[in-house]
């Protein structure tokens, strides 16, 4: 019998629990996570043979021909790594898994460097990090007799829904360096009905983590586009899929991505490596690769030097330096020379993006940058979003959308959904409604009374291009006190500029012999 999502994800997370003590919670994602990918490519694995002997007369004949071509399977399983054989094994395990993985990625090129990150053997101190003992038991849990996640077993996108909930689980536990690798599911599911993508559109995240904004995206076009079929909802043959692109920096979480895109049975291009000092998308004169759409939650308030910027050799910061304190506006100018003409991105960045340096006396870097992408028509709108969403902060943070065709023109929409969720624990999450009503208000793009506004560019420059929706769109708090962090981030600029003004001041009184 078919299994259902809270069957699938009980037993999921029965298995990651029995490693939950021994290894620290950063890491027990790094085992769990390629065994249920192995297996799956095993019980696929399987289930491919039993339909190729329905053609060749018998399992035997459909294994001997599949062993002399692989291309009539995805991707072929030696029998080291078939999950029967694993069960199997009494003692060993941990060598036993790292060579079975290892050869995996030996008979499918695509998989190496993903499903063989992980040393089932490693030692720390001098003892395993985890032992035979746990390991068999965590083999023998997913071994359940019931529960297979071959083709006829669980549905693709059952298996991916329940791999979310395993990464969302891990990122609880995980503490700051969660959000390096999943965003909230549902503030990438509101990204993607503000994206809107079309059939056969190009899809980019440059700092792709496990790649859910990219899947959310997938998901989206085929909750508009697909038809229903043995309980399946499938894009029609005659509609073009979404090419989806990623480049993530972290080699673990690059791995994981490249599983959860196999997992929800979606071709991906997932690069390997520093998107800011290396971009991997690249045109054959050197130049940056342009995309329709790009979806992205960089790490916030990233600090670069200046370096990074002036050196620049694929012509992305045209509209102004960052400070050396904060990214972010050095984020959004990749992401917009990433898009074609006609193409739009939404990116999750922190709150002060869209306000630091207003009203600031001078000159200011971000500022400036937000005030050339207002002038130029861009941004297109800006979501707050409530507090403690996110797995690495309690911060709230903004969507920002910038749009190179907006229907628009010199209008700005401004969504305060700060109010938008429900209690939750560890993290407040936004429900079906509360992505809804955000996601209308854009749609609709008319003012909605505690909830959005629609100002021009020339409120934007009233306000010294502050495009905070608290400040447009009241809903009934007192005055804003500036979290610490981006106070600091302030502070951090104001130093930055009081230097380069020294500097200059130093060398105007070496003219002069001062």
């Amino acid at each position: 019998m078919a299994l259902d999502l809270s069957a699938l994800e009980s037993w999921l997370w029965e298995a990651a629990c029995v490693i939950r003590g021994p290894v620290d919670a950063p890491k027990f994602k790094d085992y769990i996570l390629p065994l249920i990918f192995l297996k799956r490519l095993s019980d696929v694995f399987d289930d491919e043979v039993k339909h190729n002997a329905a053609e060749f007369g018998s399992e035997a004949m459909a294994l001997k021909l599949i062993e002399q071509d692989h291309k009539l399977v995805r991707f072929f399983i030696p029998k080291v790594a078939r999950w029967p054989e694993i069960a199997r094994r009494t003692t060993g395990l941990g060598e036993y898994l790292t060579d079975a993985v290892r050869a995996v990625a030996r008979e499918n090129p695509r998989l190496n460097g993903v499903i063989n990150v992980t040393d089932f053997n490693a030692t720390q101190a001098g003892q395993r990090t985890l032992d035979d003992g746990r390991l068999t038991t965590l083999v023998q849990v997913l071994n359940a007799p019931d529960k297979r996640l071959g083709l006829d077993d669980v549905d693709r996108d059952l298996l991916g829904d329940a791999y979310e909930y395993l990464l969302r689980k891990f990122a609880e536990g995980q503490g700051s360096s969660a959000g390096e690798f999943l965003t909230p599911p549902e503030v990438g599911r509101l990204m993607a009905l503000i994206l809107d993508p079309q059939p056969g559109q190009t899809v980019y995240d440059s700092n792709c983590g496990s790649a859910g904004l990219l899947i959310k995206t997938h998901l989206r076009l085929v909750e508009k586009c697909g038809v229903r079929k043995n309980g399946t909802t499938r894009l029609p043959a005659n509609l073009a899929p979404l090419r989806l692109f990623g480049q993530e920096i972290n080699p673990a979480t690059f791995a994981m991505a490249r599983m959860n895109a196999v997992i929800h049975d979606m071709e991906a291009e997932i690069a390997l490596g520093d998107t800011m000092a290396a971009p991997k998308f690249t045109s054959a004169e050197g130049a940056l690769r342009r995309f329709d759409l790009v979806t992205a939650n960089p790490m916030w308030n990233q600090k670069f030097p200046a370096a990074n910027y002036e050196n620049d050799t694929f012509d992305r910061f045209t509209r102004g330096v960052p400070p050396t304190s904060s990214a972010d506006w050095g984020w959004v100018q990749h992401m917009d020379a990433s898009l074609t003409d006609t193409g739009k991105l939404a990116v999750v960045l922190d709150t002060g993006a869209v306000s630091r340096g207003s009203g600031n006396q001078g000159s200011n870097k971000e500022r400036d940058v937000r005030k050339a992408f207002v002038e130029a028509d861009l941004v297109e709108a800006v979501f707050l979003l409530p507090e403690n969403l996110f797995y690495n902060t309690t911060a709230p943070g903004i969507i920002l959308v910038v749009n190179h065709a907006k229907k628009h023109p010199g209008e700005i929409l401004l969504v305060n959904g700060s109010k938008q969720f429900s209690k939750g624990r560890p993290k407040n999450f936004l429900d079906d409604a509360h992505v809804a009503a955000m996601a209308d208000a854009y749609l609709k793009w008319q003012p909605a009374e505690a909830l959005a506004a629609v100002i021009t560019k020339a409120d934007a420059a009233k306000n010294d291009y502050n495009l905070s929706p608290s400040r447009y769109v009241s809903v009934g708090e007192q005055v804003e006190v500036l979290p610490l962090d981006e106070a600091v981030v302030e502070l951090r600029e104001a130093e930055e500029e009081r230097d380069a003004a020294d500097r200059e001041l130093e060398k105007v009184l070496k003219k002069l012999g001062l």
